[in-house]
């Protein structure tokens, strides 16, 4: 599943494709999956940005003013295996025809969603709507965080569900706890676990959107931009899809668990579980 940085590496890709362009109209056969869009027929795309795994086309009609309480946003959430491309093909849903062209999302297992809503009004969506700070931002802080991980539960599962953090999936989740040598299930991490998870994934991030995202072997899911251009963080994967090879730091293979119905990586040796008495 698209995950922060290859959300980021969309809109960073398409933004030259949408800024400053009318949307003339938005064509699909599924309402329910695809809510409101033809709310963006004949507004301008001012800009795009993103939240989390969310990309958002900010839509303003072509009279309104900046600010315009009627100011609308389209909102993208990828799915699995959602993308946009330039040409239409077998599994395209949506067709966003502007006025210098045509851009089509295709998503073979159908999980992508759309929805324009008024500039800021998330009600209908709890996940965007109880999003955690982005972690690149300044907003995310590491007492802020540390404070939050001194009561959580499982931490990958925290991880997973937005709160803390936004924009970390499956993937990002199992390499930054891989690079702070905490176990997926820890629970109520220590001040010091929290510290080094803080910045693993920070740094995990920051390596991964400049990279362009990952790029998986699965057939639908395989994650490409419109042009084609694969992701190149895959290759820097030290335990995700790595079961059974050794790992970087000690060379005990890798293991992978079920946790929270989530496929987990991780080293045995350097991600120990601590029991509540190493607190």
């Amino acid at each position: 599943m698209p995950e922060l940085p290859e959300v980021e590496t969309t809109r960073r890709k398409i933004e030259p494709l949408l800024a400053g362009r009318t949307i003339l109209s938005v064509t699909h056969d599924a309402p329910h999956r695809y809510r409101d869009t033809h709310l963006a027929h004949g507004r301008r795309v001012s800009g795009l940005s993103r939240r989390g795994k969310y990309l958002m086309l900010h839509l303003a009609a072509s009279d309104a003013r900046e600010g315009d309480p009627h100011d609308l946003e389209f909102i993208v959430h990828l799915g699995m295996t959602g993308g946009f491309r330039l040409e239409e093909g077998p599994h395209t849903r949506v067709t966003v025809e502007t006025d210098v062209g045509k851009l089509y999302f295709h998503d073979p297992r159908r999980f992508g969603k759309m929805a324009v809503v008024p500039a800021g009004e998330y009600g209908g969506m709890p996940t965007l709507s109880g999003m955690g700070p982005e972690p690149l931002s300044d907003e995310f802080r590491e007492e802020e965080f540390a404070r939050l991980a001194a009561t959580c539960g499982a931490v990958k599962p925290w991880l997973l569900s937005q709160k803390p953090v936004s924009g970390v999936g499956n993937i990002y989740a199992d390499e930054s706890l891989w690079r702070a040598r905490i176990h997926p299930a820890q629970t109520r991490l220590t001040r010091e676990e929290a510290g080094r998870l803080f910045h693993a994934i920070r740094e995990v991030m920051h390596e991964a959107v400049e990279a362009g995202g990952s790029s998986l072997g699965d057939g639908l899911g395989n994650y490409r931009q419109h042009d084609g251009e694969a992701g190149a963080f895959q290759v820097r994967h030290r335990v995700y899809g790595q079961t059974g090879k050794p790992c970087p730091r000690c060379g005990t293979p890798i293991e992978k668990i079920v946790l929270a119905q989530r496929g987990t990586h991780f080293c045995p040796h350097c991600q120990q579980l601590r029991g509540e008495e190493g607190r």
